[in-house]
């Protein structure tokens, strides 16, 4: 998603939000993130200026006070920024893969089966489509296979594909994005 992306070309405005709206938007990172409750109000204070970004490809991003704090595509799910969720790593389940996918990874790869069931990878129990954490806060996917999924059966017969959906790496267009005023 922001693998080529540039602030200067992608970017087309910027909007300050209405309270009502900025509520509705609350309610929806609470709905998905339930475990932010108490520190929403630290990272979206009442008084700052909350705005969003509409980048080309239907990408909004969401900031206060000029700080990237989610984003999403077409109206989907809101995924917490890298920047956030080094602030606040406990937003997100967590995945590990195994050491030979991290050159992959960090240069935007999507996750495949095979490194998620390797000995070295860790798999956590999350639903599919869901939004987690990979490898120590390098990247934001999407689940693409719950955790009941990989089930010894699976292992042992099928182990191939996507398994977990590359959305945000670290030193993709969005990370060098440091702030939009």
């Amino acid at each position: 998603m922001f693998k080529k992306f540039d602030e200067k070309e992608n970017v087309s405005n910027c909007i300050q939000l209405k309270t009502s709206v900025i509520k509705g938007i609350k309610s929806q990172l609470l709905d998905q993130f339930p475990e932010i409750e108490s520190w929403l109000n630290h990272i979206m204070p009442k008084k700052d200026p909350v705005k969003i970004v509409r980048c080309h490809e239907h990408i909004e991003i969401l900031t206060v006070n000029g700080e990237l704090l989610f984003f999403r595509q077409r109206e989907g799910p809101f995924y917490p920024t890298l920047r956030l969720l080094h602030k606040y790593p406990f937003i997100l389940p967590h995945q590990q893969v195994d050491k030979g996918a991290i050159k992959f990874v960090l240069s935007g790869a999507n996750i495949m089966c095979p490194g998620l069931t390797s000995p070295g990878a860790k798999l956590y129990p999350a639903e599919s489509d869901t939004v987690v954490v990979s490898f120590l806060s390098l990247m934001i996917c999407k689940n693409w296979l719950s955790a009941h999924t990989f089930s010894t059966f699976y292992r042992e017969k099928v182990n191939k594909g996507i398994g977990i959906e590359n959305v945000h790496y670290l030193n993709d267009g969005l990370w060098h994005m440091k702030t939009y005023k």
